[in-house]
C-alpha cells in the first residue's frame, strides 16, 4: 500500500532543493547554507525519507546508461473485474518503469524501456499476456524534450 506523502513545510522544501542542487551535501553543510539549525536538518530529512515523501534514487538513473536505448508509452485497456490482478501482473515486469491509472478511453498508461527494437516487442507480448489486459497501443518515445522535474515546485 502507497502512502500519502505530507505536505512539506518552507524548511523542508529549502532543504529539498539544496539536496537537488549537491545531493552530497552533509547535514551541517546544508544547517550552515540554509541558517537552520543542525538538529533540524537532521530531523527533517529523517522525516523525508519516511517511505511516502521522496521516490527512490534509483528514479534518476538514465535507462540508457543501463543498456535501456528505447523508450515507449503504453495505453492499455483493462478488464475491470481483473484490475488488481493486471496491476500485479504488471508491477512483475522489470521493463515497466511506471503505471498511471487514466480517465478517458483507456485505463493505464506504462511508460517502458527496453534495450532494442526486438526486446520491446517482447516486452509489448509480455504485458499483452497479463491477466486482464484486453488491448494496448505503443508509442515510441522519440526525444525527451523536458525531464521529469520538481525542483521547480519547491520555491514557495
Amino acid at each position: 500500500m502507497v502512502r500519502k506523502p505530507r505536505i512539506l513545510d518552507r524548511s523542508s522544501r529549502r532543504i529539498l532543493a539544496a539536496l537537488d542542487r549537491d545531493p552530497r551535501a552533509t547535514v551541517g553543510g546544508l544547517a550552515d547554507a540554509l541558517g537552520l539549525a543542525r538538529g533540524t536538518v537532521q530531523n527533517r530529512i529523517g522525516q523525508l525519507f519516511d517511505g511516502a515523501t521522496l521516490r527512490p534514487h534509483s528514479i534518476t538513473v538514465h535507462p540508457e546508461s543501463l543498456g535501456y536505448s528505447v523508450r515507449a508509452m503504453v495505453t492499455a485497456e483493462i478488464d475491470q473485474h481483473r484490475f488488481d490482478e493486471a496491476i500485479v501482473a504488471l508491477r512483475d515486469v522489470p521493463e515497466v518503469v511506471e503505471c498511471v491509472a487514466m480517465s478517458g478511453d483507456d485505463d493505464l498508461m506504462l511508460q517502458i524501456v527496453a534495450r532494442d527494437a526486438d526486446h520491446l516487442y517482447e516486452v509489448g507480448q509480455q504485458i499483452l499476456r497479463c491477466p486482464g489486459v484486453r488491448r494496448t497501443a505503443t508509442s515510441l518515445v522519440l526525444k525527451e524534450l523536458i525531464e521529469h522535474r520538481m525542483a521547480q515546485l519547491l520555491d514557495d
